[in-house]
């Protein structure tokens, strides 16, 4: 039986500087537990959106509503919101307290449960690995992540943020995806991802590299 030992990140992680959490989640592992079996996968892909100055940001401008009522709250909560009426994204809460930030989680590489991810976007065996969750959205469908879990703490329960194996990667950064509508802020390089990684959405062009 292959046990793996979750170690699931504190709230003081997710208490930092935003763009800082956004890099750091990158190697972070996401898992969730379910009654048909735990479903795991490495972060490969983020983007920071920071509520008070940054207008993609749901909440630009501090704007609390009942949609974003969850980013004023405890950092490390999830965030889960629907794009075209139909399909989901999930963010971390992220950054100082009351703060309005988020971390979307992009893309992750599927480390457990592929079976389970398979069955749960629908799809038969013969797709890519990689293409099972290099999108925002296709990460919702694989882990399940509906609105229902919108505010859900992530430092408590069994869907939770995981330390990595503490392998030594280079980050890069771009502008980030599907923004064009928020003027000077399509341009910042608020996109991070696992450089040559290929469980990774889309390629843009690099404006960072980082080692961690």
């Amino acid at each position: 039986m292959n046990l793996v030992k979750y170690n699931k990140l504190p709230r003081s992680f997710f208490e930092r500087d935003s763009l800082i959490v956004s890099q750091h989640l990158l190697g972070k592992v996401l898992v969730k537990e379910t009654k048909e079996g735990e479903i795991a996968g490495e972060i490969t892909e983020t983007e920071a959106y920071i509520g008070p100055y940054d207008k993609a940001s749901h909440a630009y401008n501090n704007k609390k509503t009942k949609r974003t009522s969850v980013q004023f709250k405890e950092r490390g909560c999830a965030y889960v919101f629907r794009i075209y009426g139909v399909y989901h994204c999930f963010c971390v809460v992220v950054g100082p307290l009351y703060l309005p930030a988020v971390a979307l989680i992009r893309s992750v590489k599927p480390t457990k449960g592929i079976e389970l991810i398979m069955r749960n976007r629908n799809l038969h065996k013969n797709i890519p690995i990689h293409r099972l969750t290099d999108g925002p959205s296709k990460v919702c469908q694989a882990f399940k992540i509906t609105a229902g879990l919108n505010g859900l703490d992530l430092c408590s329960g069994g869907f939770f943020i995981s330390e990595g194996n503490g392998s030594k990667f280079d980050i890069e950064s771009s502008t980030r995806i599907g923004i064009d509508y928020a003027e000077e802020y399509r341009h910042v390089p608020w996109r991070f991802y696992i450089k040559d990684n290929k469980f990774v959405s889309k390629k843009k062009t690099s404006k960072l590299h980082e080692c961690v």
